[in-house]
């Protein structure tokens, strides 16, 4: 019940902060739903297709990744966080509710755009639903764990949305949603270690193996960053 309570908390803050609402919900929804409707009508469908799956890691670096790390800096400064430690919760369950909550709304923004681009850009459902569902929840839940780990980095809430700007233009030149841009082969090949890459790549083509590790990895880096350097309290603390 604990944990519920912290999930019902995150979820109801999530939606009543107007300001998180545009651009965690108007935003990328507008972007995943857009670009592709956009391709259709200067390309074809194949690309609004290609198109949209790129999106996907647009959804889950704005959605999942860069919500967490705003609200919880929010929250870390206005000394929620602290007054939430001092009841009868764990930080694990402070902190599992908040992701957990985060990854549904990220599942549930996917879905509604998968529909969506379905009668706006004439995208297919996806190919392989099994992979597309299994992916996109586990780097909804990745993501909203690295968002909470990279908090540790960001030294002021003011300061979040800035700090969360690279690994956003990553994810999205990673998965091919910005359209073809000439880099390096290294570069591209260490950018497909991203996980919002794995998830694109599995959506893609419905194989899980390769991208379910690269996920695993990423998911054990997040818990050791929070177990050894997650704040509680602001630095003037």
């Amino acid at each position: 019940m604990s944990l519920a309570a912290t999930y019902r908390l995150g979820t109801r803050l999530f939606w009543r902060d107007r300001a998180t609402l545009f651009a965690s919900v108007v935003t990328p929804v507008g972007l995943a739903v857009g670009l592709p409707t956009l391709m259709t009508r200067v390309a074809s469908a194949e690309h609004a297709t290609t198109t949209f799956q790129g999106t996907i890691a647009l959804l889950l670096a704005i959605t999942a990744f860069m919500s967490v790390t705003v609200a919880l800096t929010a929250r870390r400064d206005q000394l929620v966080l602290k007054r939430l430690r001092a009841t009868s919760l764990t930080d694990g369950q402070i902190l599992a509710g908040q992701i957990a909550s985060t990854a549904t709304q990220t599942m549930a923004m996917i879905v509604l755009c998968t529909v969506a681009v379905r009668f706006t850009a004439g995208v297919p459902l996806p190919a392989h639903p099994v992979a597309f569902a299994v992916a996109t929840l586990a780097g909804s839940v990745v993501l909203a764990l690295l968002g909470a780990a990279y908090t540790v980095l960001v030294p002021r809430a003011e300061l979040a949305a800035v700090f969360t700007m690279p690994v956003f233009l990553l994810c999205g030149v990673a998965a091919g949603a910005m359209g073809p841009i000439p880099l390096p082969g290294w570069l591209y090949a260490a950018l497909d270690l991203l996980p919002t890459t794995a998830v694109v790549q599995a959506v893609r083509t419905g194989d899980l193996l390769v991208p379910l590790l690269d996920l695993t990895a990423w998911t054990v880096l997040g818990l050791v960053v929070l177990r050894l350097w997650f704040r509680w309290e602001p630095r003037r603390s």
